[in-house]
C-alpha cells in the first residue's frame, strides 16, 4: 500500500485551527472549511465530489494562505437547487461564495469540474482571480466513451446503496487503488446516499450529455482569452483525460505552465501530495495579489 495507513482526513487537520461551517452564498449553504491566513486560496472539486478531495493539502498551503476548501453548487452538504448545473451556474456560485466571505481576488486551484469552473471565472471575471491552477481539468474536450464512464459509474453508485459501488467510483481516479482509501469511499458513499443528492443526480451530471457539454466547452479560443498566471498538472494515468488534452490546454493558455506527473491519475493533489503542494506553493509565491 502506498499510503501510510496513519494517513487520515482527520490525521491530515488534527494540528489546524480550522472552521467547517455553512456560509450563505446568494441564497446557497455552502459548506466551507476554512483555514490559514494571506492570500486566498479556494479549492475546488471535481464532479460528484466534495472538500475532502483537498484534505492532503491544506496543512502546508494554510501555512502561507487563507484557504478555503468548498462544496460546489450541487456537490456535497452544499445546496442543491432543482435545475441543471452548468458552468455558469457553478461560476456564479463560485463569485457569490467569495462576496459573502469578503474575498475580493482569490487564487483558485480546481480539479476535473473545478478546473472547469475557474477557467470560466477567469475569462468572465478576471479582475476576481489572481492565479488558476488546473488539476486534471475537464472542460476543454467532449469524449462520448468518458462521459458515458462517468455518468453509469456515478449513477449506479447513487442509486444502489451498495458501497462496492462507490469503491469502484473512487477507484476509477486514482492510478493506485490504495489512494481510494475505505475513509474517502464512506464520506463519498454518505453523500451519495443523501436524499437531496439523489434527488438532484439528473442536474448534477447534466454536463456528461453531449448537447450540454457542447454549449459549456472551454474553446481555444476561450482559454486564450485567460489572463492570470495559470499551472496545469496532470496525471500521466489519468482515466478520464489523455495527456495531449493537457498539453492542448498549455498551447492555448498564454503563458502557462505544464507538469506531468508519472504514476498518477485523476486527482494529482491527493495521490502524489507532496510533489503536488511544494509545486503549488512555489507556483502562487511567483504569483502574489497585485
Amino acid at each position: 500500500m502506498s499510503n501510510d495507513l496513519a494517513r487520515t482526513i482527520w490525521t491530515e487537520l488534527a494540528d489546524l485551527d480550522f472552521s467547517l461551517s455553512t456560509v450563505d452564498a446568494a441564497g446557497i449553504p455552502t459548506r466551507s472549511l476554512r483555514t490559514g491566513d494571506g492570500e486566498a486560496v479556494i479549492f475546488l472539486h471535481g464532479t460528484s465530489g466534495h472538500l475532502e478531495a483537498f484534505a492532503r493539502n491544506l496543512r502546508s498551503h494554510a501555512e502561507r494562505h487563507a484557504c478555503h476548501a468548498i462544496d460546489m453548487l450541487g456537490h456535497g452538504y452544499t445546496g442543491k437547487p432543482d435545475h441543471p448545473y452548468e458552468i455558469p451556474r457553478y461560476r456564479d456560485h463560485l463569485l457569490a461564495y467569495m462576496d459573502a466571505v469578503g474575498i475580493d481576488k482569490a487564487h483558485i486551484v480546481g480539479e476535473s469540474l473545478g478546473g472547469w469552473v475557474g477557467g470560466r471565472t477567469a475569462i468572465d471575471a478576471p479582475d476576481r482571480i489572481a492565479s488558476l491552477q488546473l488539476l486534471c481539468a475537464g472542460g476543454t474536450v467532449a469524449n462520448p466513451e468518458v462521459m458515458e464512464r462517468i455518468r453509469t459509474s456515478t449513477r449506479r453508485a447513487v442509486q444502489a446503496d451498495d458501497v462496492l459501488l462507490t469503491r469502484r467510483r473512487m477507484r476509477l481516479l486514482m492510478a493506485d487503488p490504495a489512494n481510494a482509501t475505505e475513509e474517502l469511499v464512506a464520506v463519498r458513499h454518505g453523500i451519495y446516499h443523501r436524499p437531496d443528492f439523489i434527488a438532484n443526480i439528473d442536474n448534477l451530471l447534466c454536463l456528461q450529455h453531449l448537447e450540454t457539454r457542447l454549449r459549456n466547452i472551454l474553446k481555444p479560443s476561450d482559454l486564450a482569452r485567460i489572463t492570470a498566471p495559470t499551472l496545469i498538472v496532470w496525471g500521466r494515468d489519468n482515466p478520464f483525460g489523455d495527456v495531449p488534452e493537457a498539453t492542448a490546454m498549455h498551447n492555448a493558455i498564454p503563458g502557462s505552465e505544464l507538469v506531468l506527473f508519472d504514476d498518477c491519475g485523476h486527482w494529482p493533489q491527493h495521490e502524489q501530495p507532496d510533489k503536488y503542494n511544494d509545486l503549488s506553493l512555489r507556483f502562487l509565491a511567483k504569483h502574489p495579489l497585485k
